[in-house]
């Protein structure tokens, strides 16, 4: 047993558990044509089947059971915070499987030639009185005897009075800013809490208008809407959900990392030393100061976060995003494309972040200014 939880402790680790969720989510979720053929030769559709839900929920449950076993584990995940993340974990997987075995069974029937699901559920009418009434009905007394159960059984997670001089360890934010937390330890408080959560939430309501199609609207499919399908859900799960789980089960004191059925030590504290690109190229590679000048201190910065937004724009125009510039056309492309690029760049400095030390690309704290 001990090997197992060890297994999982090791594995959490970000550097390996992002890396496995970048990997397997665009295998799952394959923007390309490439990769959806890839995708449909490895069968892993059918993990919108039946069976495929079934497996997933067993496989959680099978998780959660045997890690309630461990006192560290029991410990974080049944405080009354943590307890609806933990529901909310259970609910992310049966709704994205509800619609995604809805687009794939759209998708196999527009293969055949039939028209979708939902285009044949239309011809049927349901009346707003009784049905609909009678059903919301149902569901409301249902939900209020659920929550009035739930607030009996579990305590409120109320504490004493603020002390200024006290601060618990670690320090959360409420679960639905834990994502902007995380975001924090790679990014100026104006990125991480004004910039990314705007863009995110701009760039998921950009989509159906940027990669707007009318002839695949009104029902789900996922095969005629992959690149659209595949983006939104990367603002979704990759840079929310997953900085929200990440927050609130593996960031333990000081901010550091902790297994699932690791013990959270106050005393452990990660040897890091973080330098800035300047710093990296002065003064460890250089073996001299860093110049006082701002822009001769910040120029391969700034090279290289100039190159990333105007050069890879038109290099990814002219190969891998050709179709897709083609379609939306210049201006379209041009705001599709820096909103991914910005998108993008939350993984990448996590990556510099993780194997690299790398704290800033810009630092100009003179100016407020870093990146």
């Amino acid at each position: 047993m001990e090997s197992i939880k060890h297994f999982f402790n090791v594995v959490s680790n970000p550097k390996i558990m992002f890396t496995m969720i970048l990997l397997g989510f665009f295998f799952i979720f394959p923007p390309t044509d490439r990769l959806f053929k890839i995708s449909r030769k490895l069968k892993l559709d059918l993990i919108w089947t039946k069976k495929g839900i079934r497996v997933i929920f067993l496989g959680l449950f099978t998780f959660f059971a045997f890690g309630l076993t461990d006192p560290n584990f029991r410990l974080i995940m049944t405080k009354p915070d943590n307890v609806p993340i933990v529901g909310l974990i259970f609910l992310v997987f049966f709704f994205l499987w509800l619609a995604m075995s809805q687009a794939i069974a759209n998708d196999k029937r527009l293969d055949a030639g039939q028209k979708p699901n939902e285009f044949e559920d239309a011809k049927e009418k349901i009346l707003v009185w009784p049905d609909l009434v009678y059903i919301e009905f149902i569901c409301l007394i249902l939900v209020a005897a659920f929550l009035i159960m739930w607030s009996i059984s579990l305590k409120a997670p109320l504490e004493g009075p603020a002390n200024p001089t006290v601060s618990p360890n670690p320090s959360k934010a409420p679960w639905y800013f834990l994502g902007l937390q995380e975001m924090l330890v790679y990014y100026d408080p104006w990125i991480a809490g004004v910039l990314f959560p705007t863009l995110i939430l701009v760039g998921m309501m950009c989509i159906p208008y940027l990669d707007g199609n009318p002839q695949y609207s009104g029902y789900y499919s996922f095969k005629n809407r992959k690149m659209g399908v595949t983006i939104f859900l990367f603002f979704w799960l990759v840079l929310w959900i997953f900085l929200i789980m990440t927050g609130t089960f593996l960031r333990g004191p000081n901010w550091n990392f902790f297994g699932p059925f690791e013990y959270w030590d106050v005393h452990k504290l990660a040897a890091l030393t973080n330098v800035n690109i300047s710093e990296l190229v002065y003064m460890i590679i250089l073996k001299r100061a860093v110049p006082h000048n701002i822009l001769l201190r910040e120029i391969l910065g700034i090279l290289i976060v100039g190159g990333y937004f105007l050069l890879l724009p038109p290099i990814l125009a002219k190969t891998w995003l050709k179709d897709v510039y083609a379609r939306l056309g210049p201006v379209r492309y041009s705001i599709f494309i820096v909103l991914l690029l910005i998108a993008v760049s939350l993984p990448i400095k996590m990556y510099l972040r993780w194997f690299f030390n790398i704290k800033y690309i810009i630092a100009i704290p003179e100016f407020f200014f870093n990146i």
